[in-house]
This record gives C-alpha cells, structure tokens and sequence, in this order.
C-alpha cells in the first residue's frame, strides 16, 4: 500500500470537520452578538430568544428525517447541501433588518447545521478502525469548538469593525470555500466518488486506489453492531421483521429503533449533558454576564472564550478515558451533569453577587457538557445496527438540542415575566431565577439515564452483547 493511501482517511475527515467547524460558527454567529442583534433589530430578550428557540428547533425536528436521508444518500450529499443551505441563511441574515426574514434565515441556518454533525459522524466508521472511533469523536467536536471560539471574539470583532453586513458575508465566504472544497474531496467511503467525480462520470485514480482501505476487520475487543434483525416490532401480535432492502415506513423504522434500550439510553446522555452549554454560549451568557453581573463587553467575550478552551481540553481528557473504561462511560456523564448542577444552583442560590471564583468556576466546568455529550453518540454506535446508523445518530442528537431549546426560551421568558427583557432592565436576581428553568430538565434527563441503563444491561444478558 503505497504511503498516499493512509493518508486519504485524514484528508477526508479534515475537510468534513472544517466544514463541521464552519456550522458551529453559522449555529453560534449570535452568542457574542446578543446585544447588538437588539439594537440592530429592536427586540426585546424574548424574541431575541426565539432567534436561537427556532433555529434549534428546526436543528432537532430536522435531525429524524436528515438520518434518514444520510443513510440513503450517503454523508457528502449531506454535508455538501447544509454548506449551501447555511450560506444562503448568513446572507439573508446579513442583509435585512426585518424580524421575520432574520427569523426565515435562522430557519435556513438550523436546517443546514442540521445536515453536517450527523453526516460527519456517520462518515467516521467508513474511514477508521473502531478502536480509533472515541477519540475521533471527541476530536471532532473539539476542532467544532475553534469554530465556536470564532463565532466569540473575531466574529463580534468584524461585526463591530466591518459592520452587521459586512461581519456575516464574511462567515460566507469561508464557507464558500469550504463548501467547494468539500466537492472534490468529500467521499462517502473508501472506492466511493467525490460530488465532482459524480457529476463528471469520471472516477479519478486516487478514488480507485482507495478501496483497498474498505473492509478493515473488527479487532478481537470489539463486537460489530447488531444486526438489524435483532430488532423485531411488535404489530398487535405478529412480529414483523426487517425487510431486505431497508424500505420501511418512516414510523416502522422509527418504533424499531427504539424498541432498542441502548438508544434510548444514548438519547437521554445527549438530552441532559450540552444544553447548559448551549442556554450559556448560544444566547445569555453574554447577556448575563454584561446585565447581571456588571462585566465590560470584552471581559465578557474573554470569559466566553475560556468556555471555549475548557471545552476543547475536556475533549482531549475525556476521548481517551471514554475509550479506556467503556463500561463506565455512561456514569462518566451523570458525574459530569452532577457537577454542572452543582455549580448551577450555587450560582442560583448565592445570595447576593456570586465570588469571582465561582463565576470562574462555572465559566470552567459548563463546557465540559459539551465533549461529555460526545458519549452519546458511541453508546448509540454499540447498539444501533449499521443499516439504521444515521437515522440512530440523527435521533439520539435531537436529545441535548431539544433540552437545549427549551431552556434557551424559558430563559428568555421568565426574564420577561420579571420586567427584566431587555439590557437596560437586566439584573442579576433576574438571570438567577431565569436559570433556574435548568432545573427540571437536569431531573428528567437523569431520571431516564438510570430507567433506560437498567433496561439496557438486562437486552445486552439477553443477546450477549458486549460493548465496543
């Protein structure tokens, strides 16, 4: 095997996760902007809320039917069509100062966000051993993180420097390049054309030498996913089991996945540990932080940035330790979330203006959510057959955007219902009730963590399954 072959993989899973790091920027391009996006469009904090609401909102209901999709298309046609769909959001965006239309271009934005994580991780198995999985996971989602270290401080800074327009045709056009890239270098698996090679007919040497990387054999401390036979549905009292070709009904495929526990387990993972990552960069992290707690604007976006640092380096810590101790990985993220809480309700509960050690801690420890949400996504892998492998990733990521979105609005409306909406009326007993919506959904989602981890040991002594 001549050297340039291994090297393809990298080249491959490079481009797909600039172009992932490049959503990240197009999902988060308002989390420093919370402020100016007011003024520039006059709103009060619940619309500036609907803003990031409805454009996660159309992320999660689009992730089911875009799994689908994947799993059809394959991981280039998807990845390729959100670059456009997101460039098309930025440029309305940049352009008009009307509510709605803003509004119609966060829809644009959340649907093409939608197509790019899930192809990203579909693509991975395609390429890699699955040894090397967990730590491609987490590294993906931290080379996601530069791009919401971008959408902090350089994004605020051109929008602050080249004005609302100029500082969002910008985002375009790195995406433009991105996207172009991606055409002729994206390949869904080994011996597979790129979008150019399919639509020239002509498939180029480098894409034929590639499909002696197909086939890598499953190492012998690893088991491969089960087969989707082992997934029966129950219909009234026949059973019905899998067609061949893979063709059923939107619903069957539905109740057949989730007549699986391991999946509904990787769903509540994802559920209760990135929201308060989200509710926090995405939206009010700056508002609290200038409103509530009296900091400067670039004290503000420094400390934003440091959530984005501690993420980065949590991926790094937790890739490996997820790989190392498998079996405890799902107690990993109830530690995690625990820890999130805890540090919450002491800054909710602080009478008075919290210490700058715990403002300090909290801008540490939030963005460990992030990376922890990473092990959804391989306890989804260990028991989702492969024929269901993006529909399983596409559901189990609609989990921490649904917390996500709900919160986010709460946030927004309980600041309303106090009278404190807008940056001339926030104040810190404010934002402390207002962050208090998180509570609920730390409960919900660890309460089906431990129903659904239960369950899931008893089908795993049933097929004698073991993780992988």
């Amino acid at each position: 095997m001549s050297s340039s072959k291994p090297f393809l993989p990298w080249v491959v899973w490079g481009t797909a996760v600039t172009l992932y790091a490049i959503a990240i920027v197009n999902r988060s391009s308002l989390s420093a902007l919370g402020p100016a996006a007011q003024e520039h469009f006059g709103i009060d904090a619940s619309t500036l809320a609907a803003f990031p609401v409805i454009q996660l909102l159309v992320y999660a209901g689009c992730q089911i039917p875009v799994g689908v999709l994947l799993d059809r298309y394959g991981s280039s046609v998807l990845l390729l069509s959100g670059g456009v769909l997101m460039m098309a959001g930025q440029i309305v965006m940049a352009t008009v100062t009307n509510v709605e239309l803003a509004i119609l271009a966060r829809v644009l934005v959340g649907a093409g966000d939608a197509c790019t994580f899930t192809a990203v991780m579909r693509m991975l198995p395609e390429w890699f051993k699955p040894r090397q999985l967990p730590t491609l996971g987490q590294v993906t989602g931290l080379i996601g993180q530069i791009g919401q270290l971008v959408s902090v401080m350089p994004l605020a800074f051109a929008v602050a420097t080249l004005g609302w327009m100029g500082g969002f045709l910008g985002v375009v056009a790195v995406g433009l390049l991105v996207t172009l890239l991606g055409f002729v270098v994206l390949r869904d698996a080994p011996g597979l054309p790129t979008m150019f090679e399919r639509m020239t007919k002509h498939v180029g040497a480098i894409t034929k030498r590639s499909a002696d990387l197909a086939g890598a054999p499953v190492t012998s401390v690893t088991m491969a996913p089960p087969e989707t036979s082992m997934i029966p549905v129950v219909n009234g009292r026949r059973i019905t089991r899998p067609r061949s070709n893979g063709q059923e009904p939107f619903g069957m495929r539905l109740r057949r996945l989730l007549s699986i526990p391991g999946v509904r387990l990787a769903y509540w993972v994802h559920f209760v540990t990135p929201f308060p990552l989200q509710i926090f960069l995405l939206l009010w992290g700056t508002p609290f932080l200038t409103g509530g707690l009296g900091l400067s604007t670039p004290a503000a976006s420094s400390l934003l940035s440091i959530t984005v640092i501690s993420s980065m380096v949590a991926g790094v810590v937790l890739g490996p330790i997820s790989s190392r101790f498998i079996e405890r990985r799902v107690e990993l993220t109830v530690v995690v979330t625990l820890l999130i809480m805890g540090t919450w309700l002491a800054v909710i509960l602080w009478p008075g203006m919290p210490p700058a050690w715990l403002i300090i801690a909290l801008i540490v420890i939030i963005p460990i959510g992030g990376p922890s949400s990473m092990i959804a996504f391989e306890v989804a892998r260990s028991h989702t057959p492969r024929s269901f492998s993006g529909f399983g990733t596409g559901f189990v990521n609609t989990g921490g955007f649904t917390a996500g979105l709900i919160g986010m609005m709460a946030v927004g409306i309980v600041l309303d219902l106090q009278g404190a909406g807008s940056p001339e009326t926030y104040s810190l007993h404010a934002f402390q009730l207002a962050f208090a919506v998180q509570i609920p959904l730390w409960i919900i989602g660890l309460l089906g963590i431990f129903i659904e981890r239960r369950k899931t040991r008893k089908w795993m002594a049933k097929y004698g399954r073991t993780l992988r």
